[in-house]
């Protein structure tokens, strides 16, 4: 897979989360979410990878992996986030986003919840992902 693979999947997982979310699918639907952001951050991780170095192994192992904090400091934007956070909007949306895990597809969540995610996600102004789409 490739960055634009990446970009394109993120965005299509955004799409069928709101199609789960408006047929009252929410479990679903916040599980999804999540890899709307690991997909994202996976595109960013891939901007950083130069087509003919020899990528560094713990990088690369790293990459593989579904904790979307390690996530954020291989893609290398740890110290961005720090800053994103002291906007408290943005850091209500991050905190909402990095409660999710792989683990939640054997949970059941509310609509509240899902939508919350879905929010943290999608909104325009403090979203994780328009935060990221600026690091793709």
């Amino acid at each position: 897979m490739n960055r634009q693979d990446f970009q394109h999947l993120a965005l299509i997982r955004l799409e069928e989360v709101r199609v789960l979310l408006n047929n009252k699918q929410f479990s679903g639907a916040y599980y999804l979410s999540g890899y709307v952001v690991e997909c994202a951050l996976k595109a960013c991780i891939a901007k950083n990878t130069r087509e003919f170095d020899f990528p560094d192994k713990e990088t690369v192992i790293d990459s593989y992996t579904h904790n979307l904090v390690k996530l954020v400091r291989v893609a290398k934007l740890d110290e961005e986030i720090q800053s994103r956070i002291t906007n408290l909007n943005f850091s209500s949306q991050w905190l909402v986003i990095k409660k999710w895990s792989e683990i939640s597809r054997y949970k059941i969540y509310s609509k509240q919840e899902a939508d919350d995610i879905y929010l943290a996600i999608s909104d325009p102004n403090n979203g994780v992902l328009q935060w990221l789409q600026q690091h793709w």
